[in-house]
């Protein structure tokens, strides 16, 4: 079968069918074999992409740019305050300037109609470096480290992710895994789990694709027999210090340590994170939460983050071989 993506955006998972993702999924991993190799081929000369970062970023940031200049194309940054968005001009105007300079644009910040409103308009693709409901650059880098670290085809994968599910990880995560036919558990409070309509649509993706899954407070079934276990930060910078206790408290019982290793039965369970984490004093913040909680990490503990199950390199450095095939896949002649 012939994939053809040129021209689209990737603005969630489901903007793609089950044999697409898989598409992007091969031709990762056969760009990150090229570049390792250094035979890799530019096939994106002469391309123009705007990266627009209304919240700040290392991995999505360094990843767009090194993809697009290992393709020959270039780039230019629009980082926070950097353009008129909302305030003196909107994202519609904005779309339908940027669209007749550039072949691409590259979109983080935190509202999802923002992102939509500038594929709607702008005429080329767009591509979400992350907002507050979804990371789909994320999740297919996640399954790309995941294909590599299990000698399982993905439907028999199991993964499990902990703690605050309706964050955009919570989301991607589950989305990815029901298009694929995974075994997808998500393990959080109640009040914490991903909206009813989402869940719903990948219910009705899992009848399809075959995908089980499993949404429950029980962190300890959740994780059982799991091949890999996902989780995120818990307090988001800038969300104020005296939200900090109840989420906290609510979500400590999710929290990924040596005894959540033990309860998944499985000697050879990974650890992931799409990072920054929380798993030490080496931060501000991190020696902020440990003065006002006496954590030393948060949603990891630093013996976790740092042994031999953790595999949150790898994925971080995936994060750059799939951007990348979503620029070819899209943009390539």
């Amino acid at each position: 079968m012939t994939i053809d993506l040129r021209g689209r955006s990737y603005l969630s998972e489901l903007d793609f069918a089950a044999t697409e993702i898989h598409h992007l999924l091969d031709l990762a991993a056969e760009l990150k074999a090229a570049k390792h190799a250094r035979t890799e081929r530019p096939r994106l000369t002469g391309r123009n992409l705007a990266l627009i970062f209304e919240k700040t970023s290392t991995r999505t940031r360094c990843a767009f740019e090194v993809a697009a200049a290992d393709q020959g194309a270039s780039t230019t940054y629009l980082g926070p305050g950097d353009t008129h968005i909302g305030a003196k001009e909107s994202i519609v105007d904005t779309a339908r300037v940027l669209g007749r300079m550039f072949d691409a644009i590259e979109y983080r910040g935190s509202d999802q109609t923002l992102v939509s409103e500038l594929a709607a308009h702008s005429g080329v693709p767009v591509y979400n470096g992350l907002t507050d409901t979804a990371h789909p650059t994320q999740s297919l880098c996640d399954v790309l480290t995941m294909r590599e670290h299990s000698s399982k085809p993905l439907p028999d994968i199991a993964y499990c992710y902990l703690g605050d599910a309706r964050n955009n990880m919570g989301n991607s995560l589950l989305s990815m895994g029901s298009l694929l036919g995974m075994d997808v558990r998500i393990a959080a409070p109640r009040e914490l789990w991903p909206a009813p309509a989402l869940v719903a649509v990948c219910r009705a993706l899992a009848e399809r694709s075959g995908a089980r899954l499993l949404l429950t407070e029980d962190a300890d079934a959740a994780v059982r027999d799991a091949d890999f276990l996902h989780t995120d930060v818990w307090v988001p910078m800038g969300e104020p210090a005296d939200s900090w206790r109840g989420r906290i408290e609510l979500l400590l019982p999710y929290r990924v340590s040596d005894k959540t290793l033990a309860a998944t039965n499985n000697p050879d369970v990974k650890f992931m994170h799409c990072l920054p984490a929380l798993h030490d004093r080496r931060t501000r913040l991190g020696r902020d939460l440990f003065g006002a909680y006496g954590l030393d990490g948060l949603e990891v503990t630093g013996d976790v983050f740092s042994s031999p199950a953790s595999i949150v390199f790898d994925q971080a450095e995936n994060r750059l071989h799939t951007i990348k095939a979503v620029l070819v896949a899209t943009l390539e002649d």
